[in-house]
């Protein structure tokens, strides 16, 4: 988040590449909430995904953290842009995305104090 934050305060932000691909997120609040939860309940054995349980496509992140910081985000990174920045390996997790439900997370009992993007944006640039 640091590196996003100041393009976007800038009103320079937007979405990566296309913004089409998938943007896996959680708040941290809701990440370390994971970790405590698998270390104190017995029954919880395994890996767990640590997203968030609604997901987002790269241009609707990009759009909500705007809308948190009362600013546009319709300036996009070209691919090309972060593939020279990122290096190919790295640009390919930027560009394609994944798509990850924490299925596992959710069926152990965890609840998250931050399900939905806008919510967790917010508190975090407050």
């Amino acid at each position: 988040m640091g590196h996003m934050l100041l393009p976007f305060r800038l009103g320079l932000g937007g979405p990566i590449g296309s913004g089409h691909q998938f943007f896996p997120w959680i708040h941290i609040g809701d990440l370390a909430g994971i970790l405590t939860h698998a270390l104190e309940a017995n029954h919880v054995h395994g890996v767990l995904n640590g997203v968030a349980p609604s997901s987002a496509t790269n241009a609707e992140f990009a759009q909500t953290l705007g809308a948190a910081l009362g600013r546009r985000a319709f300036i996009p990174l070209p691919s090309a842009v972060v593939q020279a920045v990122f290096g190919r390996q790295r640009a390919i997790m930027l560009l394609e995305g994944q798509k990850v439900i924490p299925q596992r997370t959710l069926a152990t009992g965890y609840q998250y104090s931050f399900p939905e993007l806008g919510a967790a944006l917010k508190e975090i640039v407050a």
